[in-house]
């Protein structure tokens, strides 16, 4: 690996895209219940720059279960939506709503699903308020769930240049959390590792140096049973650390799915989390992390980001919360070079190298033509090529030739 290659995307476009790109707020629409129950909530945050902005939408889900949302939200400004995932999203002046997709409309208690839009704006972008789930304000009383045959509004619909695939409806057979893993290449709880350094399925690696970078088998917190990877990441190259599986990747298409719990924000800086090795590519990594703020993919051989860095592209990413569990899943094809990634089983659509080039996102990736991996080996740690550093905890990690799912 060379130091160096981080150099362009730590340069004046970082800077810019900092400039940029505001955080402009979060508006929580929920209320106290009568009763102990749990109260839905839907949250609205918005990344803009001048001229543009993507609102990130989540809803949790209360005590009750959802079979089927819409949210609902007026604008304030003269904001203009102009694309969206995640759900069908309608627009009539200020008026908005949003309904799920197939895969997408269930929700268990307390679970949360994320949808999100990308527009314009001229003179003023505030951040909507209230959003109203399935007509109610969260809290005041019940939601009660569209019915299928509930008519969508005779206004345009808007929707995403990716589609998000469908998601596996319950919990895999193959998954580390069930009875068995069944055909899955790697299947990984840690609840069987004793606890201190990785062993048996998982070797300590540490690419050309080695610094203050630690993993071990940690009790601390777990996603599920009592024990989970911990990763403790400093900044400086040399103080990356990750932990390699020892399962031999087959095939020619590869799906992971793993939980992630982090301690400290995405930095402005590039850093990887994980890494795969790539047989074709020179035996260079494919590397997932962060660049300013926001997930990525990197190529190690020629710096090319998924999405690109620019305003645009880092706000199609999406952040990856703090202090809670996460789900990651991808999809990696030696097929045909394309590559998906979702969050908390939500495609992010930045993340998206369908083939075809699309400024902002996967233009630069695609410079190289006939891009095919064909990945080796998986690893889980921390990489910094400037200044970051994190502690994360993976559990429930598994990897296999079909989407696993959370």
């Amino acid at each position: 690996m060379r130091v160096t290659r981080s150099s362009r995307a730590l340069g004046a476009l970082a800077a810019a895209v900092l400039t940029a790109t505001v955080l402009a707020g979060t508006v929580v629409a929920t209320a106290p219940e009568a009763s102990a129950a749990t109260a839905c909530q839907v949250t609205y945050r918005v990344n803009e720059w001048p001229g543009g902005f993507v609102g990130y939408i989540d809803i949790t889900a209360g005590s009750t279960a959802l079979h089927g949302w819409t949210v609902t939200w007026a604008y304030g400004g003269d904001q203009k939506i102009t694309s969206s995932w995640g759900a069908t999203v309608t627009q009539s002046g200020t008026a908005v709503s949003a309904t799920n997709l197939a895969y997408n409309g269930d929700l268990n208690p307390g679970a949360t699903v994320e949808f999100g839009v990308q527009g314009t704006w001229a003179t003023a972008d505030p951040t909507p308020t209230p959003l109203l789930l399935n007509g109610t304000l969260c809290g005041t009383e019940p939601s009660v769930s569209p019915s299928a045959s509930a008519s969508v509004s005779p206004s345009p619909s808007v929707s995403a240049s990716t589609s998000p695939s469908v998601s596996p409806s319950g919990s895999p057979s193959g998954s580390p959390g069930s009875s068995g893993c069944g055909t899955l290449t790697l299947c990984e709880g840690f609840e069987t590792q004793s606890t201190g350094t990785p062993s048996g399925a998982w070797a300590l690696s540490y690419p050309d140096c080695q610094g203050t970078g630690t993993a071990t088998v940690d009790t601390t917190t777990a996603y599920r049973g009592g024990k989970s990877l911990k990763i403790s990441g400093t900044e400086g190259y040399c103080n990356h650390v990750f932990v390699k599986s020892t399962a031999t990747l087959t095939g020619s298409v590869w799906y992971a799915r793993f939980y992630v719990r982090h301690t400290t924000a995405l930095p402005a800086a590039h850093v990887t989390f994980v890494a795969l090795k790539d047989s074709a590519d020179g035996n260079r990594d494919l590397r997932m992390g962060g660049q300013n703020g926001a997930l990525q993919w990197n190529r190690q051989s020629d710096d090319a980001t998924l999405p690109e860095q620019s305003p645009a592209g880092v706000a199609l990413s999406s952040v990856l919360p703090v202090n809670s569990w996460n789900c990651v899943e991808f999809k990696v094809s030696g097929s045909d070079g394309t590559m998906q990634t979702w969050l908390n089983g939500t495609e992010v659509a930045g993340l998206h190298e369908d083939g075809v080039p699309t400024h902002d996102i996967d233009q630069q990736w695609l410079n190289r033509t006939g891009w095919r991996p064909s990945l080796t080996d998986f690893r889980l740690g921390w990489e910094s090529y400037g200044t970051g550093s994190d502690t994360l905890w993976f559990d429930e990690v598994a990897l296999g030739a079909s989407r696993i799912g959370c």
